[in-house]
Protein backbone atom coordinates (compact mmCIF):
# COMPACT_ATOMS: atom_id res chain seq x y z
CA UNK A 1 0.00 0.00 0.00
CA UNK A 2 1.06 3.53 -0.37
CA UNK A 3 0.84 5.92 1.40
CA UNK A 4 1.39 10.20 1.88
CA UNK A 5 2.86 11.25 5.10
CA UNK A 6 2.50 14.96 5.66
CA UNK A 7 4.42 16.05 8.42
CA UNK A 8 6.71 19.25 8.77
CA UNK A 9 8.70 18.11 11.80
CA UNK A 10 11.45 16.83 10.27
CA UNK A 11 12.95 14.65 12.92
CA UNK A 12 9.20 12.56 13.63
CA UNK A 13 8.98 12.18 10.29
CA UNK A 14 12.15 10.56 9.37
CA UNK A 15 11.28 8.35 12.15
CA UNK A 16 7.49 7.46 10.79
CA UNK A 17 8.66 6.93 7.59
CA UNK A 18 11.12 4.01 8.73
CA UNK A 19 8.25 2.72 10.77
CA UNK A 20 5.53 2.67 8.38
CA UNK A 21 8.19 1.50 5.83
CA UNK A 22 9.22 -1.49 8.38
CA UNK A 23 5.38 -2.25 8.77
CA UNK A 24 5.19 -2.59 4.97
CA UNK A 25 3.87 0.78 3.48
CA UNK A 26 5.37 2.35 0.50
CA UNK A 27 5.85 5.99 2.10
CA UNK A 28 6.33 9.40 0.22
CA UNK A 29 7.08 12.48 2.35
CA UNK A 30 5.36 16.51 2.11
CA UNK A 31 6.82 18.71 4.54
CA UNK A 32 4.02 21.49 2.99
CA UNK A 33 0.66 21.91 2.80
CA UNK A 34 1.28 22.99 -0.81
CA UNK A 35 3.64 20.03 -1.80
CA UNK A 36 1.23 17.75 -0.22
CA UNK A 37 -1.24 19.21 -2.49
CA UNK A 38 0.17 18.82 -5.42
CA UNK A 39 1.42 15.44 -4.71
CA UNK A 40 -1.96 14.21 -3.38
CA UNK A 41 -3.57 15.73 -6.58
CA UNK A 42 -0.91 14.12 -9.62
CA UNK A 43 -0.35 10.72 -7.32
CA UNK A 44 -2.84 7.76 -6.34
CA UNK A 45 -2.81 7.46 -2.59
CA UNK A 46 -4.18 4.17 -0.48
CA UNK A 47 -3.81 6.42 2.74
CA UNK A 48 -2.71 9.82 3.84
CA UNK A 49 -1.73 10.77 7.18
CA UNK A 50 -1.92 14.60 7.70
CA UNK A 51 -0.69 17.51 9.99
CA UNK A 52 -2.60 19.83 11.02
CA UNK A 53 -0.17 22.91 11.49
CA UNK A 54 1.93 23.18 8.69
CA UNK A 55 3.60 25.76 6.67
CA UNK A 56 2.29 26.91 3.50
CA UNK A 57 -1.34 25.60 3.81
CA UNK A 58 -2.47 24.35 7.22
CA UNK A 59 -3.78 21.25 6.95
CA UNK A 60 -7.73 21.76 7.65
CA UNK A 61 -7.38 23.67 4.35
CA UNK A 62 -5.73 21.58 2.13
CA UNK A 63 -8.10 18.55 3.35
CA UNK A 64 -10.81 20.95 1.95
CA UNK A 65 -9.33 21.55 -1.35
CA UNK A 66 -9.08 17.60 -1.43
CA UNK A 67 -12.49 16.87 -0.83
CA UNK A 68 -13.71 20.06 -3.05
CA UNK A 69 -12.07 18.25 -5.89
CA UNK A 70 -13.45 14.94 -5.51
CA UNK A 71 -10.57 13.45 -3.74
CA UNK A 72 -11.62 10.75 -2.03
CA UNK A 73 -8.81 9.12 -0.49
CA UNK A 74 -8.53 8.04 3.36
CA UNK A 75 -7.09 10.79 5.70
CA UNK A 76 -6.08 9.92 9.18
CA UNK A 77 -5.14 13.59 10.88
CA UNK A 78 -2.16 13.66 13.17
CA UNK A 79 -1.73 16.74 15.57
CA UNK A 80 -1.11 18.06 18.36
CA UNK A 81 -3.79 19.63 18.68
CA UNK A 82 -5.81 17.50 21.02
CA UNK A 83 -9.02 20.40 21.49
CA UNK A 84 -12.27 18.32 21.02
CA UNK A 85 -13.08 21.56 18.49
CA UNK A 86 -10.06 20.78 16.93
CA UNK A 87 -11.27 17.15 16.35
CA UNK A 88 -15.00 18.06 14.97
CA UNK A 89 -13.05 20.57 12.75
CA UNK A 90 -11.00 18.52 11.37
CA UNK A 91 -13.87 15.53 10.60
CA UNK A 92 -16.25 18.26 9.24
CA UNK A 93 -13.34 18.81 6.46
CA UNK A 94 -13.44 15.43 5.43
CA UNK A 95 -10.92 13.58 7.51
CA UNK A 96 -11.68 9.76 8.16
CA UNK A 97 -9.92 9.56 11.71
CA UNK A 98 -8.24 11.48 14.18
CA UNK A 99 -4.96 10.81 16.58
CA UNK A 100 -3.02 13.36 18.58
CA UNK A 101 0.38 13.46 19.74
CA UNK A 102 2.12 12.03 20.98
CA UNK A 103 0.62 8.48 20.52
CA UNK A 104 1.80 4.92 20.16
CA UNK A 105 2.88 3.79 16.70
CA UNK A 106 0.87 0.26 17.07
CA UNK A 107 -2.31 2.52 17.37
CA UNK A 108 -1.05 4.47 14.55
CA UNK A 109 -0.84 1.29 12.35
CA UNK A 110 -4.16 -0.02 13.86
CA UNK A 111 -5.91 2.70 12.73
CA UNK A 112 -4.69 2.50 9.12
CA UNK A 113 -5.52 -1.08 8.76
CA UNK A 114 -9.01 0.09 9.83
CA UNK A 115 -9.52 2.96 6.91
CA UNK A 116 -7.60 0.50 4.22
CA UNK A 117 -10.36 -2.14 4.84
CA UNK A 118 -12.95 0.12 5.15
CA UNK A 119 -12.40 2.07 2.08
CA UNK A 120 -12.19 -1.68 0.30
CA UNK A 121 -15.30 -2.40 1.77
CA UNK A 122 -13.34 -4.99 3.54
CA UNK A 123 -14.40 -6.23 7.46
CA UNK A 124 -12.14 -9.12 8.04
CA UNK A 125 -9.21 -8.20 9.86
CA UNK A 126 -6.91 -11.52 8.04
CA UNK A 127 -6.90 -11.10 4.64
CA UNK A 128 -7.33 -14.40 3.46
CA UNK A 129 -7.89 -16.58 0.52
CA UNK A 130 -8.22 -20.45 -0.11
CA UNK A 131 -5.38 -21.96 1.86
CA UNK A 132 -3.12 -19.14 2.81
CA UNK A 133 -3.60 -16.21 5.02
CA UNK A 134 -1.01 -12.78 4.93
CA UNK A 135 0.36 -12.25 8.51
CA UNK A 136 0.61 -8.25 7.98
CA UNK A 137 2.83 -7.99 11.23
CA UNK A 138 5.29 -10.29 10.18
CA UNK A 139 4.79 -10.05 6.65
CA UNK A 140 4.43 -13.44 5.79
CA UNK A 141 2.20 -15.91 4.21
CA UNK A 142 0.86 -18.51 6.28
CA UNK A 143 -0.73 -21.82 4.94
CA UNK A 144 -3.21 -24.43 5.90
CA UNK A 145 -0.76 -26.91 6.72
CA UNK A 146 1.40 -24.84 9.04
CA UNK A 147 3.68 -23.76 6.65
CA UNK A 148 5.52 -20.39 6.45
CA UNK A 149 6.31 -18.44 3.14
CA UNK A 150 8.38 -15.48 4.21
CA UNK A 151 7.77 -12.42 1.78
CA UNK A 152 10.03 -9.49 0.97
CA UNK A 153 9.00 -6.08 1.02
CA UNK A 154 7.95 -5.42 -2.33
CA UNK A 155 6.14 -8.79 -2.42
CA UNK A 156 4.14 -8.23 0.56
CA UNK A 157 2.88 -4.61 -0.18
CA UNK A 158 1.78 -6.35 -4.13
CA UNK A 159 0.19 -9.28 -2.38
CA UNK A 160 -1.38 -6.83 -0.35
CA UNK A 161 -2.69 -5.05 -2.79
CA UNK A 162 -3.40 -8.22 -4.47
CA UNK A 163 -5.64 -9.44 -1.67
CA UNK A 164 -7.69 -6.36 -0.67
CA UNK A 165 -8.97 -6.44 -4.57
CA UNK A 166 -9.35 -9.89 -4.95
CA UNK A 167 -11.25 -10.24 -8.64
CA UNK A 168 -10.34 -7.06 -9.95
CA UNK A 169 -8.86 -6.37 -13.19
CA UNK A 170 -5.19 -4.66 -11.91
CA UNK A 171 -3.51 -2.97 -14.99
CA UNK A 172 0.65 -2.47 -14.33
CA UNK A 173 0.48 1.18 -14.24
CA UNK A 174 -2.12 0.80 -10.89
CA UNK A 175 -0.30 -1.79 -9.08
CA UNK A 176 3.15 0.36 -9.45
CA UNK A 177 1.12 3.27 -8.23
CA UNK A 178 0.00 1.54 -5.33
CA UNK A 179 3.13 -0.79 -4.83
CA UNK A 180 6.25 1.49 -5.17
CA UNK A 181 7.25 5.19 -3.67
CA UNK A 182 7.02 8.28 -6.09
CA UNK A 183 10.67 8.25 -7.21
CA UNK A 184 10.65 4.48 -8.61
CA UNK A 185 11.11 3.91 -12.35
CA UNK A 186 7.56 3.45 -13.62
CA UNK A 187 8.81 2.13 -17.02
CA UNK A 188 10.79 -0.46 -15.09
CA UNK A 189 9.17 -4.52 -15.47
CA UNK A 190 9.64 -4.89 -11.98
CA UNK A 191 6.21 -5.65 -11.14
CA UNK A 192 6.12 -8.18 -13.88
CA UNK A 193 9.10 -10.18 -11.82
CA UNK A 194 7.25 -9.70 -8.70
CA UNK A 195 4.27 -11.31 -9.90
CA UNK A 196 6.41 -14.59 -11.30
CA UNK A 197 7.99 -14.91 -7.92
CA UNK A 198 4.41 -14.60 -5.65
CA UNK A 199 3.12 -17.30 -8.11
CA UNK A 200 6.12 -19.35 -7.44
CA UNK A 201 5.30 -19.05 -3.31
CA UNK A 202 1.58 -19.05 -3.39
CA UNK A 203 0.61 -20.80 -6.81
CA UNK A 204 0.70 -20.19 -10.02
CA UNK A 205 -2.92 -20.36 -10.64
CA UNK A 206 -3.86 -17.53 -8.16
CA UNK A 207 -3.00 -14.83 -10.46
CA UNK A 208 -4.33 -14.18 -13.92
CA UNK A 209 -2.39 -12.40 -16.81
CA UNK A 210 -5.10 -10.56 -18.75
CA UNK A 211 -2.62 -9.98 -21.73
CA UNK A 212 -2.11 -5.91 -22.46
CA UNK A 213 -4.50 -5.46 -19.66
CA UNK A 214 -2.82 -6.60 -16.33
CA UNK A 215 -3.76 -9.17 -13.51
CA UNK A 216 -6.36 -10.67 -11.87
CA UNK A 217 -5.87 -12.00 -8.08
CA UNK A 218 -8.05 -15.13 -7.61
CA UNK A 219 -9.20 -14.97 -3.64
Amino acid sequence: MRLLLVEDDAALAADLVLELRRAGYAVDLAGDGEEALFMGTTENYDVVILDLGLPRMNGLELLERWRTDGNKVPVLILTARDSWREKVDGLKAGADDYLTKPFHFEELLARLQALLRRSHDTVVTQLKAEGLTLDEEYQQILLDDGAIVPLTGTEFRLLRYFMMNPGKLLSKTRLTEHVYEQDFDRDSNLIEVYVRRLREKIGKERIETRRGQGYVFKG
